[in-house]
């Protein structure tokens, strides 16, 4: 293969990139334990996680609507990347959790499972889930609020391509 197909096939503008990492931690009910969570989630990510406040109530739970249940932190740039690389070797992802646009989900069973993390029994064990948002450049364009236009098909990722930048980016296995 020649250096000018080879360039032909590698375009900058097409190569995915990380927008944004969600990471949550769900508990269900405020006070202490979510005031655990919220300790856990700082010193896992390195940044101060956000409330997270009931969409609706739920009688069965004895949930209110606006109750704190849960925290979250969005990462993005650097940040973002430094923490897939801790986390992803510590699942398994398979194709069934990248969605038709090329974002994914994966839930951490146990926060102890981190390299920073030791397990204390009076905070005991909390889960979380992240959410993680690939995009290639020039997404801003269907967003932004003045000239925003649509992304043509050929330029929005799918599952497979997802898939393969993960691989070859994080150095993970994604399975069938």
């Amino acid at each position: 293969m020649s250096s000018e197909s080879a360039d032909a096939e590698f375009h900058e503008m097409r190569e995915p990139q990380v927008e944004k990492v969600v990471v949550h931690m769900g508990v269900g009910q405020g006070g202490r334990e979510l005031a655990n969570a919220e300790e856990i989630l700082e010193e896992i990510v390195g940044q101060q996680p956000v409330r997270t406040r009931a969409k609706e109530t739920v009688g069965e739970f004895n949930i209110r609507q606006g109750d704190p249940i849960g925290a979250k932190v969005t990462l993005r740039a650097e940040d973002a990347e430094e923490f897939l690389e801790t986390s992803l070797p510590l699942v398994e992802l398979s194709k069934s959790q990248f969605d038709d646009t090329g974002n994914f989900s994966y839930g951490v069973e146990e926060h102890t499972e981190f390299p920073s993390q030791e397990y204390d029994p009076n905070i005991g064990i909390y889960g979380l889930d992240v959410t993680v948002n690939l995009v290639r450049p020039g997404y801003r364009v269907s967003k932004r609020d003045k000239a925003s236009r649509s992304i043509p098909s050929n330029h929005r990722l799918d599952a497979d391509d997802a898939a393969a930048f993960v691989e070859s980016t994080f150095d993970v296995e994604v399975s069938e």
